[in-house]
């Protein structure tokens, strides 16, 4: 996720784009999250001919303005399909171990840890007040149209809330955890470099090379 990351947000991010959706589709085929196969390729495809196709058959500010934002939100597809697989794939005991073994500074691998784990609980905790707002006729499109203000203070507050008391049960749970301590956690299960990993590397190598090699219809129109 890291490098993925990193190439697609870099400045000359563009090219590995369309590895990094091609890598995210496949993680999701893999996993078999059929929602995500259909959800990156139309998002990366929607976003292509508002930033690539119609300026090109329509010259106009907005939609060079448009344009200019679907370049960065292309990036975030990509990004975003290979961190959903992560997400739903590694627990954060297995990434905290993997971290180590890679021997990352301390920081770094328990704010990813916290993070992979703060992600889910805020999608259950949104799920939750959605589904408290519909038993109180709250939530909806019509609602959302006649107080569009007023929904969202009631779907944020409880958010807020929710939010911060999550945030503190995870900080309870990494002291109890030994978080503070100076020693060295020790996995039960330590990560191993296995061929599901080379194979994943193998991959990531051969689109990197195909991206830089191969012209990109993305660096075509905008750099």
């Amino acid at each position: 996720m890291l490098l993925v990351s990193l190439a697609v947000m870099s400045p000359g991010g563009l090219v590995f784009v369309p590895a990094g959706i091609l890598l995210a589709t496949v993680l999701a085929i893999s996993e078999r999250a059929w929602a995500r196969v259909v959800i990156i390729p139309v998002a990366a495809a929607v976003l292509y001919v508002l930033g690539w196709v119609l300026p090109q058959l329509w010259a106009h500010p907005l939609l060079t303005v448009l344009a200019i934002g679907s370049g960065y939100l292309i990036r975030f597809v990509a990004a975003f399909g290979v961190g959903a697989h992560l997400i739903a794939t590694t627990s954060p005991t297995r990434l905290s171990a993997a971290l180590r073994a890679w021997h990352l500074p301390r920081a770094l691998s328990v704010t990813l840890a916290v993070m992979l784990r703060f992600f889910p609980v805020v999608a259950a905790e949104s799920a939750a007040v959605l589904d408290a707002m519909r038993l109180r006729g709250l939530a909806g499109a019509t609602g959302l149209a006649r107080h569009p203000i007023l929904s969202m203070e009631r779907f944020t507050v409880p958010m807020i809330a929710a939010s911060l008391r999550a945030s503190e049960d995870l900080s309870a749970s990494a002291i109890l955890r030994g978080l503070g301590s100076r020693r060295v956690p020790v996995s039960l299960d330590p990560p191993q470099f296995g061929r599901s990993d080379l194979a994943l590397a193998v991959a990531l190598s051969i689109l990197a090379a195909v991206s830089l090699l191969l012209p990109n219809p993305l660096t075509m129109v905008i750099a």
